[in-house]
């Protein structure tokens, strides 16, 4: 992912019958008939209030009648979707994913290890060239930033950077929404606490960001449990550090009760992609199939831009004039974004790296529900 806009478009190749589809030849009736016939797909590690996934699981089985939904671990990290389908090559059961959703590291990942298979939706050519696969093993699905979600009941002070964190205001208020060993979400808060750190230098954002959480954990204010909207609203965790899109809509459902703030920190704004990928032992490899074809159609777009989430096809979308404006209305101002920074993969996978393996010896905070 490089750090400019998303652009440019790639021509459709191949068939169906090879993994790879295009708008004119693929027969989704013909796919819907396979993929009923097998009459499930798995999924994994997609919480109904992420991304708006409960209403896009629910828009899939409404088109699709026949095929049941077998949503395993919603609160896994990417890394644990990766073992799931390593633990599950021989298993055709209900254990066995699918469908994989995973920060834009673990894609190369999965694929050099032969985890996933190709297949190109048929709206690949609205897919950015920088945000996914050429060869269609993986392809970046949404993207949001980093933002804090604060308990205002709680807290008199609302952060408005990472170095307010060090506070001593946020004494055993502060936590992340995973963890740094295997979440994507919290390998990359860890990479803004860096960069905010470190001025912006990318290749050493990760020990910065570890350095970072060392001086936060040893003053007290780190919670070392995976902050939700329930930790958030009980109080447990008064500041958490998650995806814009997840903190909007947590902040949502408390309706007031508490009341809440959304905070993009002044001084530090990282941008993160996830991508979607078909596991290459799949049991249900047609199902699959329908389900990227739901995701990246308009109707499944859209459905993430409800739930605050930036489609991939975001930019398509808003120039053939297909983006409801009151669910533009409802997305952070656009200069929320303007200075948004997309690290690269070769980035991602140097930092994530450094998080991965040196979070317990330099942090020593072990995270976990």
């Amino acid at each position: 992912m490089t750090r400019t806009a998303f652009s440019a478009t790639v021509s459709l190749v191949a068939l169906l019958a090879s993994g790879v589809s295009a708008t004119a030849q693929t027969d989704l009736d013909a796919l819907y008939e396979a993929a009923k016939a097998e009459g499930m797909l798995t999924t994994i590690a997609l919480p109904h209030n992420w991304c708006g996934y409960g209403d896009v699981i629910a828009g899939f089985k409404a088109k699709y009648p026949g095929i049941e939904v077998n949503e395993l671990n919603p609160d896994a990290g990417s890394a644990d979707e990766l073992e799931a389908i390593r633990a599950n090559m021989n298993n055709t059961g209900p254990q066995a994913p699918d469908v994989i959703d995973v920060g834009l590291a673990f894609g190369p990942q999965a694929k050099e290890e032969g985890l996933i298979q190709p297949y190109k939706v048929a709206t690949w050519d609205e897919i950015p060239d920088d945000a996914k696969d050429a060869d269609g093993y993986w392809y970046g699905d949404y993207y949001g930033v980093l933002a804090f979600l604060v308990n205002t009941d709680l807290v008199s002070t609302v952060p408005t950077s990472w170095a307010d964190l060090l506070n001593s205001d946020y004494a055993a208020s502060v936590a992340l929404a995973g963890d740094p060993r295997a979440s994507a979400q919290a390998i990359q808060s860890v990479v803004g606490a860096g960069l905010a750190r470190n001025g912006g230098d990318m290749a050493n954002a990760g020990e910065a960001g570890l350095e970072y959480f060392a001086e936060l954990n040893g003053s007290g204010n780190f919670v070392p449990v995976i902050g939700k909207a329930a930790s958030v609203a009980q109080g447990t965790t008064p500041v958490v550090v998650a995806w814009d899109y997840n903190v909007l809509a947590w902040r949502d459902s408390f309706e007031g009760n508490p009341a809440a703030e959304v905070v993009v920190p002044s001084d530090n704004v990282l941008a993160g992609v996830y991508v979607q990928a078909i596991s290459a032992y799949a049991p249900h490899p047609n199902a699959a199939k329908l389900w990227m074809e739901y995701l990246y159609s308009d109707e499944g777009q859209l459905g993430w831009l409800k739930g605050y989430c930036h489609p991939i096809r975001f930019n398509a979308l808003a120039d053939a004039g297909k983006i409801p404006q009151d669910m533009l209305d409802a997305l952070p101002p656009p200069e929320s974004y303007a200075a948004a920074v997309f690290p690269t993969i070769a980035e991602q996978d140097a930092n994530r790296e450094v998080i991965t393996a040196g979070w317990d010896s330099v942090v020593g905070a072990n995270v976990a529900e």
